[in-house]
């Protein structure tokens, strides 16, 4: 008979990690469970009836904490060390976006602890490392660019520090040693409790824009897939995007539409008002490559988008909602109205304290939010199904085994910048090479990060979001920017916005 996994897990009291512990759990008899929970009173509750489960131990602890972080993973106090550690926990939107400071010290600081305790072990080269990212790291692309995939460049919107603490946490992880890892991104997780999500974020997402939502169900048995034996190698060492498939392509709009109707709410048109919704500055993609993750892990249910509202979110509306359908669309739309003009966070605020900073980052210009049109007057069409791939300036026809020191000089070209290693074993994605960008920092980075994970310069990551300049010199970034921003815009960032948000 042979010996159980054991499976490290942080998050598991978030959404996508209780789906994944739930999989877990129902696979017992090949896998043992470590958890990482903070002991809050929250986390208490929710673990309370794991604690005496076979199979199952509860690591009480932080994130943040190293010695806490170590005795999960494993190898000290003659505990056994772990054959897969699935980080999925840390901050995530829309509390990260009012917490910036400690957004960046719990992911930063979690993917670093991650590090340090998984090469500690002396097993080290044997653990597989699973890392959740964000399609935040991928920000705005709105049509004509709402195609993406992995590779595509680094571009985190403006003001959204929590992408800038996935992106650093990723690099972190890709580039720390550690022999076997992947990196997922996540996109927005469907499921029941998004219904209790009414918050001022909800403004700042472009009707006109897309995502490929990815079910809760689908991400807890891609959890739990990839630590099966079957599991194909071919999958480590890789970035992908976590997708439920094309029955779950579809707009902002759309989703709106199908979610205030699953509550019993009026339509848009009647209980918002187009205005208070951005243009732009949001992350949100159609993914070009969430098929293939799916091939190797089999993950998705494959239920229908309107199957999946009847038959999953609809049965689980609270049933305070349903009171929905007794008020008047007046009344609902007041209560949206005092979201959409929220201090600070609201979108109506920033435009009626001329917030010019905010107002040119999500609008463009005061003068492209007074044009937007009622909702008679707007396109709300769905965008072409035909797939728009961005150029990563390297022969993505060639095998990875076959990468030289050529196509890095290459791919670094196309980004306005340098390779400056002269050689390279031929194949090998993982070493660090050196780094130039437009603007003369150097960097060292391995060649899986820059070209299939899409990362470039640290240094000239943001805050500031000096976007304009380096779309000017750096071809691959162009891309992404001018398509969706003048090619004189200057930086938009004002970060006084935050300093009292952390007291």
């Amino acid at each position: 008979m042979k010996s159980k996994k054991l499976v490290f897990m942080t998050g598991a009291t978030g959404v996508m990690g209780s789906a994944g512990l739930a999989e877990l759990m129902a696979r017992r008899e090949r896998f043992d469970i470590r958890l990482l929970v903070r002991p809050s009173e929250k986390n208490r509750r929710i673990v309370r009836s794991l604690e005496n489960e076979p199979g199952i131990e509860i690591v009480w602890g932080d994130l943040i904490d190293y010695g806490d972080v170590l005795r999960g993973v494993g190898g000290t106090d003659g505990k056994r060390p772990a054959d897969y550690v699935l980080h999925v926990g840390g901050m995530v939107s829309p509390k990260a976006d009012y917490l910036p400071k400690t957004t960046m010290r719990v992911n930063v600081g979690a993917a670093e602890n991650i590090v340090k305790a998984v090469l500690a072990q002396p097993n080290s080269e044997e653990i597989k490392v699973v890392y959740i990212g964000s399609v935040a790291q991928t920000s705005d692309r709105n049509p004509p660019l709402h195609w993406g995939r992995a590779g595509d460049p680094i571009s985190i919107s403006v003001y959204d520090h929590y992408a800038i603490s996935k992106t650093i946490a990723e690099r972190t992880i890709v580039d720390s040693g550690i022999r076997r890892w992947v990196c997922l991104r996540q996109s927005g997780i469907l499921h029941p409790g998004v219904l209790n999500n009414f918050d001022p974020i909800m403004f700042h997402v472009p009707p006109g824009g897309v995502l490929e939502w990815a079910t809760i169900e689908d991400s807890g048995r891609l959890l739990a897939n990839l630590c099966e034996e079957w599991a194909p190698d071919e999958l480590w060492n890789r970035f992908y995007n976590i997708g439920s498939g094309a029955s779950y392509r579809i707009t902002n709009y759309e989703f709106m539409r199908r979610l205030l109707e699953t509550i019993s709410c009026p339509p848009p048109e009647r209980i918002f008002e187009a205005r208070w919704f951005a243009l732009r500055n949001f992350h949100g993609q159609w993914y070009l490559d969430s098929d293939e993750l799916d091939r190797m892990l089999r993950f998705r249910e494959n239920l229908p988008l309107d199957d999946y509202f009847r038959l999953r979110m609809r049965p689980a509306v609270p049933r305070y909602f349903r009171l929905a359908r007794l008020a008047p669309a007046s009344l609902i739309k007041r209560v949206m109205r005092w979201l959409a003009h929220k201090k600070r966070v609201g979108t109506m605020d920033w435009i009626r304290s001329r917030h010019h900073e905010r107002i040119a980052s999500y609008f463009g210009s005061y003068e492209a939010w007074e044009s937007i049109p009622d909702w008679s007057g707007q396109d709300l069409t769905p965008p072409t199904g035909t797939p728009v791939r961005i150029d990563h300036g390297w022969d993505e026809t060639k095998p990875l085994a076959t990468l030289d020191i050529g196509d890095m000089q290459q791919a670094a070209q196309f980004r306005g910048g340098k390779c400056l290693s002269h050689s390279m074993t031929t194949g090998d994605m993982a070493t660090l090479l050196e780094w130039e960008c437009q603007f003369g920092h150097r960097f060292t980075a391995s060649p899986a990060l820059v070209l299939l994970g899409g990362h470039w310069c640290p240094e000239c990551l943001p805050p500031p979001w000096n976007y304009d300049a380096i779309a000017a010199g750096n071809p691959f970034f162009a891309q992404v920017w001018y398509p969706l921003h003048g090619p004189d815009e200057k930086n938009f960032f004002d970060e006084s916005i935050y300093s009292d948000w952390e007291s």
